[in-house]
């Protein structure tokens, strides 16, 4: 079993909702001898601010932050330092997104369905090094990563795009712009646009040149 905890887990809430963040600082006060939320932030640069200030054993925090992504505040928080511990807790229920986000480096991805004590018990295990995951995500993701070993899933998903991401990829690597492609898939221009972001986010690319560059390096649409 794993020895009790000297004192409780600091942990930093990085959230871009007021609401979200009130709810689960009064969610887990029924547990403040194991966890204390030290700090809260709405965005990524507030985030980095605390981190530096608190030195909190713990970041909670969304997928994301306004305009912002929490994995690239994990990444940089990571890159940083090492040891620090990311816990993702978000609504997206999205293999895709898991997949992200470990390769990022975070401890933990959890959903917001998540009551108190599990999100505690959750939090406990990452401290102490474990890997958390939602149990019903981590078994999708399981079952996604056998087919993506046999070669039975879209161009794309091996680099953690999800199905639609690959559509307007392929459509955007054969020149079509933003509007022709809503119009092909028949999804709105600002869809479209949040594809097109999360894409290059996902491949860790600037522009619509290196997204495409990439999806010619690694031979995805033949």
């Amino acid at each position: 079993m794993t020895p009790p905890r000297s004192r409780p887990l600091r942990v930093l809430l990085v959230d871009d909702h007021e609401m979200v963040r009130q709810g689960l600082k009064a969610m887990l006060a029924r547990y403040r001898d194991d966890v204390v939320i030290v700090g809260e932030a709405g965005d990524a640069v507030d985030a980095e601010r605390q981190v530096a200030d608190l030195g909190p054993d713990l970041v909670l925090c969304d997928v994301r932050l306004g305009g912002a992504s929490g994995l690239d505040l994990a990444r940089a928080l990571i890159q940083r330092d090492a040891g620090c511990k990311v816990v993702i807790l978000t609504v997206y229920d999205d293999e895709q997104y898991l997949y992200q986000a470990l390769r990022v480096g975070v401890v933990g991805y959890l959903l917001k369905r998540v009551d108190g004590a599990e999100l505690v018990r959750h939090l406990l295990r990452a401290a102490d090094g474990h890997i958390v995951i939602d149990e019903t995500l981590a078994g999708r993701a399981a079952t996604s990563a056998a087919r993506l070993q046999a070669g039975e899933f879209w161009p794309g998903a091996r680099l953690g795009l999800s199905q639609r991401e690959s559509e307007v990829l392929a459509l955007a690597v054969t020149g079509m712009s933003n509007r022709a492609i809503a119009a092909r898939l028949v999804i709105g221009d600002e869809t479209v646009k949040s594809h097109i972001s999360s894409v290059y986010r996902k491949l860790e690319v600037r522009d619509r040149a290196g997204a495409v560059a990439v999806a010619m390096r690694e031979g995805l649409f033949r």
